[in-house]
């Protein structure tokens, strides 16, 4: 019998992506960027809530924007058009997910000098995303009303990883069976300490109390590099 041996590819993947993104996180921090990465499913408002946190957040930091997605520029034309900010648009060529590689590309393409916020809006989906670290201070995870309260059972994963969890498209709970309290108690059972808000990013309700949450969080990483 031939001799063989056995690789263990994935392992060795994401061990060399964890160790890029501790390299691209410490060099953020070393420069005050806070970089956000934020996941969620197709058609959660991911890009609607970006729009609006830039609105609110533009007049005091300097922001910049990374839209991934397989194809299109769709996102990327509606967040620079509405809020005026630095955008770049990221296409990964059929890859379901943003690995540390792309994000370090992404951040050169976009050019980091002066900037104190970098938002990257992953690409939808509730698995791929969480599996690989992009290097970002903190994970920004969706659920939408519309998607049911459930996804947290069976997405674990996508929650776990969660800086802080937003619940979105609250304006159409009465059309949907979703239970806010069905919902927080299913994402405790994947994160005991995410912050939890529910928000209408199109109707503006609940977005202020996630805007003073992310001012707070920014403060951190910006006011050590002072």
């Amino acid at each position: 019998m031939g001799k063989f041996s056995v690789v263990e590819i994935k392992e060795d993947i994401a061990s060399r992506n964890n160790a890029l993104a501790a390299g691209i996180r410490s060099r953020l921090a070393e420069k005050g960027i806070f970089y956000l990465n934020v996941m969620s499913s197709p058609g959660s408002g991911k890009t609607t809530l970006i729009v609006e946190l830039i609105k609110r957040l533009k007049a005091d930091y300097k922001i910049g924007v990374i839209e991934t997605d397989i194809d299109s520029d769709t996102d990327a034309r509606t967040v620079a058009d509405a809020t005026g900010v630095k955008t770049v648009q990221v296409h990964t060529a059929g890859a379901c997910h943003m690995t540390c590689q792309m994000s370090d590309e992404a951040l050169a393409a976009l050019g980091t000098d002066g900037l104190d916020v970098v938002i990257l809006e992953n690409i939808g989906n509730l698995v791929c995303p969480a599996e690989f670290d992009t290097g970002a201070t903190a994970n920004l995870v969706l659920l939408s009303v519309p998607e049911g309260d459930d996804k947290p059972l069976k997405y674990p994963l996508m929650f776990e990883v969660a800086t802080a969890v937003v619940v979105t498209k609250t304006d159409v709970a009465p059309a949907f069976d979703f239970s806010a309290e069905r919902a927080e108690r299913n994402i405790r059972m994947r994160n005991n300490t995410a912050p939890i808000f529910a928000v209408s990013a199109s109707e503006k309700r609940g977005v202020g109390e996630l805007e003073r949450y992310l001012r707070a969080e920014i403060e951190k990483t910006v006011s050590r590099a002072r």
